[in-house]
């Protein structure tokens, strides 16, 4: 069986899609009645208030008609920002280079939070630089994970 977060994307993406934008990523944090469901877009020229505001609209209409989620939550639609998360291994590729903050499900190489250097994206697997070494993830292997923003 699928993840909820998988069968949701799966579901609102043709819709953000249509309203020209990107869907980025789809989160579900349980939390009883105060369980949240955060859709990230994207789009080349960023994203305004009004923009979540239009797409948030549409997928409630969705959410409301095909009811996925059985229990009570909030619905947030905002841009992934600067410390944008990644949910697919091709998300990284636009960011080769760059530092993550990555947390594993499993230690792996004795590391299961760490920061690296985003190295190489090949498939479902990451590459990435920790410490002068190399580390290759495997995706699925990935409980979250963000960009690190960097200012100069």
């Amino acid at each position: 069986m699928a993840r909820i977060e998988d069968r949701l994307f799966d579901l609102l993406e043709p819709a953000v899609a249509a309203l020209d934008f990107t869907l980025w990523g789809v989160e579900f944090v349980r939390a009883g009645k105060h369980s949240t469901l955060r859709v990230y877009i994207d789009h080349d020229n960023g994203i305004s208030v009004d923009d979540c505001a239009d797409v948030s609209h549409q997928v409630s209409a969705i959410l409301d008609v095909e009811d996925p989620i059985k229990s009570e939550y909030f619905l947030e639609v905002s841009s992934p920002g600067m410390e944008r998360p990644f949910f697919k291994a091709a998300q990284y590729a636009d960011y080769l280079g760059e530092t993550a903050a990555v947390e594993l499900t499993m230690a792996q190489q004795g590391k299961r939070k760490f920061k690296g250097v985003i190295a190489a994206v090949d498939g479902d697997n990451i590459e990435f630089n920790v410490d002068g070494e190399a580390l290759k993830v495997a995706q699925t292997s990935v409980k979250k994970a963000h960009l690190v923003p960097q200012f100069n």
